[in-house]
């Protein structure tokens, strides 16, 4: 039985979207730069998770699924809107980091430094593998991440170690 066979599941497909209303948010600010853009790419998946309910099977669990929908609409407007050189915000990915926790401004600057590399590098990213890193900074599971993104999970482990080595590179290099 899919979610959309019968009004009282809209209902819950409105519901489910709105508990994870969050994985919208993280899609659209690291694909899209600007206000508007982010915008534009919130409303088209909010229209395809509706259009897709019907796809959704109840022994599924949602989060993948719309994890699944998102970054396929994100990846398409993304290829459409040709916006590879723009600078996306990785930040809210990253483990914020309390200012008393640094104790002292070279280390506070060394981080910022090292922030704004990986997030450059991250951005450099082919689609897949950008959306790849987000499902791994979200701490998804290898498996989780290749039901998204219909790899096996060994491709998975295989693409994030080489994308690690190769962002481990970029930063030394834009750090020296």
């Amino acid at each position: 039985m899919t979610i959309m066979d019968n009004q009282n599941n809209k209902k819950e497909l409105v519901k489910l979207i709105q508990e994870n209303k969050g994985i919208v948010f993280k899609i659209c600010n690291s694909y899209c730069h600007n206000k508007g853009d982010r915008e534009d790419l919130a409303q088209e998946i909010i229209y395809q998770l509706w259009k897709s309910g019907k796809t959704f099977h109840a022994d599924q669990k949602f989060s993948t699924w719309m994890y699944k929908v998102a970054l396929n609409v994100a990846i398409s407007f993304y290829r459409k809107s040709k916006r590879a050189n723009e600078l996306v915000s990785f930040k809210e990915n990253l483990k914020d980091i309390e200012d008393d926790d640094f104790e002292n401004a070279d280390y506070e600057n060394e981080y910022e430094k090292t922030r704004k590399s990986l997030q450059k590098s991250i951005n450099e990213l082919k689609e897949l593998d950008r959306a790849l890193m987000i499902l791994f900074l979200e701490a998804k599971s290898y498996k989780e991440i290749a039901e998204i993104l219909g790899i096996t999970e060994t491709n998975v482990a295989t693409k994030i170690s080489r994308i690690k080595d190769k962002l481990k590179q970029k930063i030394l290099n834009f750090n020296n």
